[in-house]
This record gives structure tokens, C-alpha cells and sequence, in this order.
């Protein structure tokens, strides 16, 4: 079957390695190289930052680490870290899909992926290009401009293309990169407003962050900087005189839910907000199933 994939972030990719690799014919169609998208920008801690994930959100979660693992693809790397949470505030329901959990007092431990965005990216394109995917760089003004079986995976544009969606909305998060001292594990700490992570990935660390919905640019704010900087050396000391490297604006496309559906021939696949590399590839597998059901058109 011949299918058009709309977007090209860790979203997009992922459905069309999976649907190549059932044997269909795909094109990726896509404004920017995958190192443009905001996948790229993302620190790459895997497990879903919602306070209240469902079920498909939690089955997910569990289908993408299986597959991180099985790839052993570059960038990706297993890491034990710890989640500060709010006082008294019960273990999240994500938490048993984790490797080793466990916890003392507010401070949540437990092992999962750490991904090396940009780089997991880059090995992914190229997967998908061995697999006989063709990539089209252009902006998509309408999913009409299609024929047969389109996939909507365009993170912040997709509910303008699905014309009928007005849900999603940019959140806007910006990050530092700070030189990697040697730190061997995650820190994220959210229990007070906002939320402070600390990523390593070897030669660079993933400081954040911010949430910032409504956001309209990428350009980013020195004062803010400061301020990241400042709250991730107080959460992680060894950072204290860690060179600073730059600072990157991503825009998550956030919605109340993710919209993973059929609708006549086009599978919507978007508003993962800032779990994208999270639920990527659990999302991917449904839109096979959902692709197979659509053999008609």
C-alpha cells in the first residue's frame, strides 16, 4: 500500500520505519531535516511527564522502552536516576512500567533510556531511508494534496491539518546545554512549580527546563538561561563549574490528549506534548494496526 507520512520528527519517523517495515510503500513528507525538528531538542528522558496518563499512554511507554532496547541504536543508553516529587505525593501510576523502582521518602528511583536526540535521530533517518523510504522536504498546506493513506504526524501542525482540531497548543521549553562532568545518572526534580531536570549524555548534560504554553518563538532567553543553569547546579552540585555549551527554544505540541485515530483515509498522530520520544514508538504500532484497517482506500 502506498502511504504518505506527514512530518518528519521522532513521531514521523517512527511510524514510517514501522509501516516500511510491514511492506508498504512510504513517503515522508516533511518542512525540515530531522535535525530541525523539535524531537531534536528534547532531552530524551524516557517515561511520560503527565500527572495522570491513561492507559494507552502507560501501554505505550512500555512498547517504546521494549524497543529502544532491542535497537541498541546510537544515542540511546540505559540510566538509573531519581524523580524528586511533591511531599506526600503517591507514587505515579508510571512508575511500575519503570525498571527497579523504588522509593525513600519523596525521592523516586528507578532505571530507563536516556536518548542522545539528535544523534538517535540522524541513525533513525537513515534507517528508514535503507528501508526505501523517500523524504520530501516541503510544507504541507493540506492533507487533500494526497492521495491514498496519509499519516497526520505533524506534531504542532497537526490539528490545523486535520482541520477540524484546534486543541493543540505550543508549549514552549528551553534548555541548556552545560558540559558533561562524568555524571553517570538522571535528576529531575518536581516538586515545586515548574520542573528542573538534569540529563547526561556523555560529552553534553540536557539542563531545563520550561513550560511556557501559548509560546510563539524560538529565540532564546538569556535571563532564563541564567536561571536554569543556577536551579540545575543547585539540584546537581557537580555541575557547579561545568562549561556552558548554548541554549535551545523547542515548541511541544501539547494537547489534553494524544490524538492517535482513523478517519476515513487519514491516521491522525499527534499531541504527544513533551512525551514524543516517550510514546513514539508505541504510537507507531498502533498506526500500523490502524493503517491495516484501511486497506480500502
Amino acid at each position: 500500500m502506498r502511504i504518505t507520512v506527514v512530518g518528519g520528527g521522532i513521531v514521523g519517523l517512527s511510524a514510517a520505519d514501522r509501516l516500511a517495515e510491514a511492506g508498504h510503500d512510504v513517503t515522508i513528507v516533511t518542512a525540515g531535516k530531522p535535525e530541525d525538528a523539535t524531537s531534536a531538542i528534547a532531552g530524551g528522558l524516557l517515561y511520560p511527564p503527565m500527572a495522570n496518563p491513561d492507559e494507552r499512554i502507560l501501554r505505550w511507554t512500555a512498547a517504546g522502552l521494549a524497543e529502544f532496547r532491542r535497537q541498541g541504536a546510537p544515542g540511546f543508553r540505559e540510566r538509573r536516576g531519581w524523580i524528586q516529587v511533591a511531599p506526600g505525593a503517591p507514587d505515579p501510576v508510571w512508575l511500575a512500567v519503570m525498571d527497579r523502582p523504588s522509593r525513600s521518602g519523596d525521592r523516586l528511583e528507578f532505571t530507563t533510556g536516556l536518548v542522545d536526540t539528535p544523534a538517535y535521530l540522524a541513525w533513525l533517518a537513515d534507517r528508514v531511508a535503507a528501508r526505501g523510504v523517500h523524504t520530501e522536504y516541503r510544507k504541507v498546506a493540506s492533507l487533500t494534496e494526497f492521495d491514498g493513506v496519509v499519516v497526520n504526524a505533524a506534531g504542532l501542525a497537526g490539528g490545523a491539518l486535520a482541520g477540524d482540531d484546534h486543541a493543540v497548543v505550543p508549549v514552549g521549553g528551553q534548555v541548556v546545554h552545560l558540559a558533561d562532568p562524568g555524571l553517570t545518572g538522571f535528576a529531575v526534580d518536581e516538586s515545586r512549580p515548574g520542573i528542573t531536570y538534569v540529563l547526561p549524555h556523555g560529552r553534553h548534560v540536557v539542563c531545563g527546563g520550561t513550560e511556557e504554553p501559548g509560546r510563539p518563538d524560538v529565540e532564546p532567553n538569556p535571563a532564563v538561561a541564567e536561571d536554569i543553569v543556577r536551579r540545575c547546579r543547585a539540584l546537581v552540585p557537580e555541575l557547579a563549574s561545568a562549561e556552558v555549551l548554548g541554549t535551545k527554544v523547542g515548541l511541544r505540541p501539547y494537547r489534553p490528549s494524544v490524538r492517535v485515530e482513523r478517519v476515513g483515509k487519514v491516521i491522525h498522530c499527534y499531541g504527544h506534548g513533551g512525551a514524543g520520544i516517550t510514546l513514539a514508538w508505541g504510537c507507531a504500532a498502533e498506526v500500523e494496526g490502524l493503517v491495516s484497517g484501511v486497506a480500502g482506500y
